[in-house]
């Protein structure tokens, strides 16, 4: 017998593509569809909501239910309004390292983390491709300061136990000449998020 037609369709952040199968891939679900955008529109938020709504525009008539996998990922709010037109809900919080923690959580620390630049397992796998060279930094290099002089330390939101990980999280904390720390927070709302959008609650 075929497989059915996919009758969900999450539509996620390239940079959470690894996470989200890893949640639902072990539910084995025929009917959910994961489909995303490319993970460079983390360096160009602006252009984060017209994707979005271009994708949607192509896709949302062909499925019963549909789920935006971005938190407002510095869209200022327009992503929202995008989501708004089109009946669509979207991951909660400001941004993924807000889900990651947990959105309570990382508010109630969010003075504290105020001068930290944050690392999620994606972003330390993909440091020298997005942060590095994607802020010209392999090129010109005393824009660190410009770009990093606030930060006082780099804080490792790990999702996975992973040595390896953590120290490509430590090596771009030292190329950045920032203090480093690790907190594990696994899936945090992302996890809670997909099993009410796949219905496995």
């Amino acid at each position: 017998m075929a497989d059915p037609q996919p009758t969900t369709l999450i539509l996620a952040c390239g940079a959470l593509a690894r996470e989200i199968l890893a949640l639902i891939a072990p539910a084995r679900l025929p009917h959910i569809r994961v489909q995303c955008l490319p993970a460079t529109l983390h360096n160009r938020p602006e252009r984060i909501a017209p994707a979005v709504r271009a994708a949607l525009a192509e896709l949302q008539g062909g499925y019963k239910k549909v789920f935006v996998a971005y938190a407002d990922c510095g869209t200022g709010g327009e992503l929202d309004r995008v989501l708004a037109e089109a009946g669509v809900e979207r991951l909660p919080g400001a941004h993924c390292y807000a889900f990651f923690s947990g959105v309570e959580t990382f508010a109630a620390a969010e003075d504290a983390d105020m001068r930290s630049f944050f690392l999620t397992d994606f972003l330390a796998r993909s440091f020298d491709a997005l942060v590095w060279e994607g802020l010209g930094l392999d090129r010109h290099p005393q824009l660190r300061d410009a770009y990093f002089g606030n930060y006082e330390r780099v804080v490792f939101l790990a999702q996975t136990e992973d040595a390896d990980l953590t120290k490509m999280a430590e090596a771009a904390a030292a190329r950045l000449g920032l203090a480093f720390e690790r907190r594990f927070t696994g899936y945090g709302d992302l996890a809670t998020s997909m099993a009410a959008v796949t219905g496995t609650t």
